[in-house]
């Protein structure tokens, strides 16, 4: 077995297993573990519950970086989630531990299940949206004997999420909270009616005859947030500009309009969600049809853009990655622009206040402008040398 290395602990000693279990993007000086308490509570009640039963089928849902996957390998579990970002974690933590890639089964959020699962493990997502999807997904592959526990930090379980179990799955019996962390049982109903799944949500773009379409885990699903607007109504035109990357794309509107303002150019989207990237293609198909050059990729940032390939990046960072609140993803995707970015290219990046975006910005490309501002957000402007 392999052993830690870096500034934060890297081996997890779970009942079922010693593992060693890494985070994605990868830091030099990593201060956040792979695996929470919620992981660890749940692994040590089915280690109390002798589950699962072997020959069972198992399901994982929302495995942040592949704990629980990789720990339980031996039941070649599937384990489903919504961000490319947790499934190349779980393949990197699987080969950490000598493990084939074969062993867990993964499939996006928007990937068709088949067959029943006895046991379904589900880590509480942030978005109450994609738990409802999740679970209007899951449900035609229960059974009456199927076992559904869900974990998460007693934070992030308010009581909207156990009516949401108990009205889409059955009754629920509850833990008590341990390091901040709690369990829900829920046991099947079978005489449950399923709504209809509610996602995509579609409304039309304000001031626009777009129409944009938001499946669940979508950032501000519903309409357009204050950030973007404020971002869509100072978007550049670049007459010389042929590759435009939304980067951090979400629901793909930034995108679409940088096409409107700049139909000479080639639009990329890009984001970690596939359920982001899902609705941006939808969107911008919706909107231009096949009229106009577009890539949709599903992946880490920049990472598979060649240098000095783009001259025009938009990107609204997201100032956290699943719960934990930080700028490192912002960071990355800061660092990378500076790599693809063509000499006289230019990022355009949309942040709050707050987080000071112009220093790190500074720093990295020297040249930086402040296009527009208001009491919440800013609009910086970057020029590559």
């Amino acid at each position: 077995m392999p052993r830690s290395r870096g500034l934060i602990e890297e081996q997890a000693n779970f009942p079922q297993a010693s593992v060693v279990l890494k985070r994605l993007p990868k830091r030099r000086r990593e201060l956040l573990r792979a695996w929470d308490a919620a992981d660890e509570y749940l692994l040590n009640h089915l280690n109390e519950q002798q589950l699962p039963v072997a020959g069972s089928r198992v399901a994982i849902v929302n495995d942040s970086f592949g704990a629980l996957a990789v720990t339980l390998a031996e039941y070649a579990p599937t384990a489903i989630s919504d961000s490319w970002l947790s499934q190349a974690a779980t393949r990197m933590n699987l080969q950490e531990n000598g493990l084939a890639d074969s062993a867990v089964t993964l499939l996006s959020a928007l990937d068709e299940l088949q067959g029943e699962f006895d046991l379904v493990l589900i880590k509480v997502p942030k978005t109450l949206a994609l738990l409802e999807h999740q679970l209007i997904e899951l449900a035609p592959h229960l059974t009456p004997t199927s076992q559904l526990i869900f974990a998460g930090m007693v934070k992030l379980l308010p009581s909207s999420v156990w009516k949401l179990i108990e009205r889409l799955v059955g009754p629920t019996t509850t833990s008590l909270a341990k390091k901040k962390a709690k369990l829900i049982i829920a046991q099947p109903d079978g005489s449950l009616k399923m709504p209809e799944n509610p996602y995509p949500h579609c409304y039309t773009l304000e001031g626009s005859d777009y129409r944009i379409c938001n499946h669940a885990n979508v950032f501000s699903r519903d309409s357009l947030d204050i950030g973007t607007r404020f971002f869509l109504q100072h978007l550049p035109q670049m007459p010389e500009a042929k590759e435009i990357v939304d980067l951090g794309c979400g629901n793909g509107v930034v995108g679409l309009i940088a096409a409107e303002k700049n139909p000479q150019a080639s639009i990329h989207f890009v984001d970690e969600s596939f359920m982001a990237v899902a609705s941006a293609q939808q969107n911008f198909e919706t909107a231009f049809g096949d009229s106009r050059s577009a890539q949709f990729s599903v992946g880490d940032g920049l990472e598979e853009f060649a240098v000095e390939s783009v001259d025009l990046i938009l990107c609204n960072p997201p100032f956290h990655q699943q719960q934990a609140v930080g700028d490192q993803i912002a960071m990355s995707m800061f660092r990378e622009s500076k790599r693809v970015l063509r000499r006289g290219g230019e990022l355009w990046v949309i942040g709050n206040r707050h987080l000071g975006y112009h220093t790190t910005l500074k720093r990295l490309f020297g040249r930086v402008q402040n296009i527009e501002s208001n009491e919440k957000f800013v609009i910086l402007r970057v020029l590559q040398s």
